[in-house]
């Protein structure tokens, strides 16, 4: 590993879809949710880059290889009245981490939200994951554990769609 070289954090592009892929299921397997990852790569190209893209992904690269990425989509602050950005997963290959490029990618964003008006950046965390909660802490992040997610997924939301 060199660290030498710093992470070059860019737009993905068509040719990173692989790469990002891969990294998803490393994510799912750090996650303890490999069994969730049923994505594919022709699904996520298609949406990152296809005629109605719902998301974008911005990649870190170290000598010319993806060693990490965020991955993120528009949101709405009602209270607000501003756009946000939802950051739905950042990822940085372990023998990458503490080099800067989690920080690199999160700052991308931070960026992109001020430049573009965004009243908010915001993401989960699993509760058990001790090093990103420190590190979000440490660039300032703020928990909101006065709130519960919910989400509807397969059978339920089929049926709650049909009535």
């Amino acid at each position: 590993m060199s660290t030498a070289t710093p992470a070059l954090v860019r737009a993905a592009e068509p040719r990173d879809v692989a790469a990002i892929h891969g990294l998803i299921g490393e994510l799912a397997d750090y996650e303890k949710l490999r069994h969730q990852f049923i994505g594919s790569a022709v699904d996520l190209e298609r949406h990152l880059f296809g005629p109605r893209p719902c998301a974008w992904a911005l990649v870190a690269e170290v000598d010319g290889v993806v060693r990490g990425f965020a991955l993120s989509f528009r949101s709405y602050s009602t209270f607000l009245c501003r756009p946000g950005i939802y950051l739905e997963d950042l990822y940085v290959q372990p023998a990458w981490r503490r080099h800067g490029i989690g920080r690199a990618l999160l700052a991308a964003l931070a960026q992109q939200a001020v430049e573009e008006g965004c009243g908010r950046l915001e993401w989960a965390v699993l509760d058990w994951n001790a090093p990103s909660i420190a590190f979000y802490r440490q660039l300032g992040a703020q928990p909101m554990d006065e709130w519960t997610t919910f989400r509807l997924t397969g059978e339920a939301l089929t049926r709650l769609a049909a009535g």
